[in-house]
Formats: C-alpha cells, structure tokens, sequence
C-alpha cells in the first residue's frame, strides 16, 4: 500500500480546523486499484435542457442562500463553457484524494461538456515548496505569510448547470438545479481604497535587483509581483459579477469554502489556461502569456515588435516544454502556436487589454494522474521565471508576502475524465469572517495581486506601470459597482 506521500503533499482540513499533511492521514490505494472506483460512462448523466437564460442571469438569479462553485468563459470560441454547480462542501481529504490519484482515463461521451459532476477548486502557489523543497529561498526568506489561506481547496459538485456559448445550449447534471427569473437581491459590498502593500519605490527597487541577479548570471527571468489590499464587506458573489463585466475572462472560476471559523472565497477572472487535459485524445495543453499592452491605437504593433516581450514569451515555451516532457510521451511535446497577440476583456470595455500568448500540447503517458502532471509543472512558469526553481528562491526573498492562491491553479477535476486549471492572475481574494446574508458573504480583506515578467531588457518604471495596467479589470469593477448597486470605494491604486 502506497501512503497519501504519492498525491505529492496536498494540504487538507482536519476536523479539528488545524491544517497538517495529507501525509498523515492514512493510506491510499495503488493506482492500479483505483480502477474499479473510476465513473464509468453510465454514471456520469448529463442532459440538454431548456433554459431562457443567459449565464449571466443564471448567476444573478443564483439563490442567496444555495452555495456556489462556478466555471466562467466569456469567449464562445478560446473556452466555450460556463458551470454554475451547487457544492456539497469541501471534499473529505479521503475522497480529493482519490480522485486526484485516479489515473487519466476517459469516462463519459465526447459530446459530453468538460464537466458535468466532480471537484472545483485551486490549489496555491505556496504548494510549489511542498513539490520542489529546493525552491526554499537560500537567502532569509522574506516572505511573511500573513493570511490564513489554506494551500488547497476543493468543493464536491454533484449538481449544476453547464453554458455552451459557442452553441447557447443549456445542460444539466446531477439532480438538476432551478433557477428564479428574478434576479437575486444582492446586499452588494463596500471596498475601502485598494492599495499596494510595496508601493512603486519598493517595487522598482525589487526590480533592480532582479536586473542584478540576472546579469549575475542566476536567472534569466523573474515573475516579480505585489499586492493590492483593501478592507471588504458585503457580497463576495456580487463582486466576481462586477469583475466578470469588463474582463469576460476565459478562465474564471469562483470558490467559497468555510474553513474552521473563517471564510474564504476566490473570485477569479483569469485570462490564462494553465493546463488542459482532453481525455479523448490524451492531450495535454498549456497556454502561456507574457506580454501585455492596454488595447489602444498602436498597441498592438507595439507589442508585436517588442523584442523584450518576446523574449520573455520564448523563455516560457522552453519552460513549459521542458515541463510537459515531464509527463508526457517521448518525442509528442511541442509548440503548436509560438506567438500571438490576443484581445482580452469585455468588448464594449474601454480597459481591454492585449495579451501574447503561445500553445504547447503533448500526448500525456498512459496511467498518469493529475497528481502525476501537477508534479511535473507546478507553479506555472510564466508566473515564476526561468529557471524556476531559482526564481522561485529569489521571489520569496524580494516578495514581502506569501502569494497564496495568486499565481497557483483554479479550476476542475471532472468525472468525465477531464481537468482544466487556469493561472490564478486577475483574481480577488477574499477572506474574513462569516456574515449574515448567504454563504458568501463575509467581512475581512479584499486580496488583488499583480506582476510582470522581468528580463535583461526590463525597465524598472516601465515594469510597474505594466502591473497597474493589470489591474485595470479591478478597478473596472469597482467603477462600475459604485455607479450601479452601491459598492464604495475610491479606488486608489498606488
């Protein structure tokens, strides 16, 4: 018998609220023994349904009182789906456990959506320490962990509904959930002035010392980020509405989860895919983004042309390369798109942004799991640098705050056979004490990290203003929550 050490360190509430290794929570079964637990075909149940509505009425007209998990794209053609699933809680470690070890087989019709019942969740940047122990900074580690934010969450859906925008067909899983045409009064929320923790002399401070490690010779990029914070009251679900509006992100995905006496939620609007497994064929892709310009005249060319920003692209793709080889076939690993300029953000918004991005796919081995892929490339590296490890010590040395969820992974673990997560950019993090109004609401700390890609050619003003320009989708909301339904706050980014 194999002990819970194979699902490679995952972090789990105890009963008792304290938080210890998976490791010490018995043992498991090989994966070869796991095939007789697998969903077969006949149990995962899928249905079209017929629903006049669109995702996001669903979502306004979600039942205060019904707990939320939710899948979000706002492109019909780059990710396609929405799920708006009724969780049963946080999954018994036993059960995360299992289904994280399962090996990566197909289980239900092709023509099935990507999920239709399993697990949503994400799991944090912090976890990388646990996967690679030389990641540890060699320098006294600076980063404090100052928020209580566990390394992993996931919430067991056996219920929802799936949004195919690329057809606008409804489909329902599970039990079947209804949905009031009324839209949900919400309670809305208050943010008090959003701002940097590191300010921008700090922040370019930090840069230039990136520029000396990587004239030294120790890296040849770093994902050098900070964070915004405000105090938060009121409605976690009434701000991913406010944040869904100007990103339209590909990859969102929302969690609330009570762990002990404290509430957490990730409100996420990511526009970055981490990792995509197509059990049909065995695919795994990945989607890297490094580069980014606000959607103005000229930006584009800019942005195309920039020699820096492709560079920084290009050291990625090598990385990801090297990572998917991990755990794919010998020789199937390769860059199906090395650059393109995407649009990114609500068509009718004027803080679109403009994103490079590159494709590298390969054929996953035979018996794999998702512990198996996650090990070979967790974190992301476009959020680390290269090498990473390296870059991972030097971010915990210059970074005054652990990352948390922010530049983790978010997103699901289907029965279907299929797992999808994001790069957790672009997302709020919320975390506080329960209040009275619905599973989501709370009062505590609105959480808002960004950060650029630092090269040999980085200009350290440059690179900050490039991370406010990330920020953009934020205060976006925030606009148009003060305009609309009676969010406060001024905004302040500084």
């Amino acid at each position: 018998m194999a002990t819970v050490r194979h699902l490679i360190g995952y972090f789990w509430p105890r009963a008792n609220a304290r938080w210890g290794r998976v490791g010490s929570l018995g043992t498991l079964a090989r994966k070869d023994e796991f095939r007789g637990f697998l969903p077969v075909a006949s149990r995962v149940t899928a249905r079209i349904i017929d629903l006049d509505l669109t995702p996001e009425q669903a979502l306004a007209g979600w039942p205060a009182n019904r707990p939320l998990a939710a899948l979000w794209s706002g492109d019909p053609v780059a990710s396609r789906w929405c799920v708006l699933a009724a969780p049963t809680g946080v999954a018994p470690p036993s059960l995360a456990a299992e289904r994280l070890a399962r090996p990566l087989i197909p289980t239900a019709p092709n023509d099935y959506p990507p999920f239709v019942g399993g697990m949503i969740g994400w799991v944090s940047y912090d976890h990388g320490r646990a996967l690679e122990p030389k990641a540890q900074s060699r320098a006294p580690l600076r980063a404090r962990s100052d928020r209580p934010w566990p390394e992993a969450i996931w919430v067991e859906c056996p219920d929802g509904l799936v949004f195919d925008r690329a057809n606008s067909r409804w489909w329902s899983f599970g039990r079947g959930l209804t949905i009031p045409r009324e839209t949900t009064p919400s309670s809305g929320f208050r943010v008090l002035r959003p701002a940097s923790r590191t300010g921008r002399r700090a922040y370019i401070t930090g840069v230039r010392r990136v520029l000396e490690y990587i004239r030294s010779g120790d890296v040849y990029q770093i994902n050098l980020a900070h964070r915004l914070s405000a105090r938060f009251e009121g409605s976690a679900r009434a701000l991913w509405r406010a944040l869904l509006e100007p990103a339209a992100p590909r990859f969102g995905v929302y969690v609330e989860a009570d762990v002990g006496a404290r509430r957490f939620v990730l409100a996420g609007a990511s526009p970055e895919l981490f990792l995509d497994y197509d059990p049909a064929s065995g695919r795994l892709t990945t989607r890297p983004m490094k580069g980014t310009r606000p959607a103005h005249p000229g930006s584009r060319e800019d942005l195309s042309d920039s020699a820096k920003d492709r560079a920084e692209l290009a050291m990625i793709v090598d990385l990801m390369r090297n990572d998917l080889g991990r755990v794919c076939d010998l020789g199937s690993v390769r860059v199906e798109e090395e650059r393109a300029i995407e649009e990114h953000g609500d068509e009718r918004s004027s803080r679109r942004l403009l994103q490079a991005t590159a494709l590298v796919s390969g054929q996953v081995r035979p018996g794999a799991s998702v512990n198996d892929v996650l090990r070979a490339t967790f974190p992301g590296g476009s959020v680390t640098g290269a090498p990473k490890i390296r870059a991972m010590q030097i971010i915990d040395e210059l970074e005054p705050v652990r990352r948390g969820p922010y530049c983790g992974a978010a997103g699901f673990v289907s029965d279907t056979g299929h797992f999808a997560f994001n790069i957790t950019i672009r997302s709020a993090l919320l975390s506080g004490a329960p209040t009275p109004g619905g599973p989501d609401a709370l009062r505590g700390t609105l959480d808002y990290s960004i950060g650029a890609g630092i090269v040999a050619e980085s200009d350290p003003a440059s690179e900050w203003r490039e991370t406010l320009d990330k920020a953009r989708v934020l205060r976006a909301a925030l606009a148009n929550a003060n305009r609309g339904t009676g969010a406060r706050s001024p905004a302040r980014m500084s």
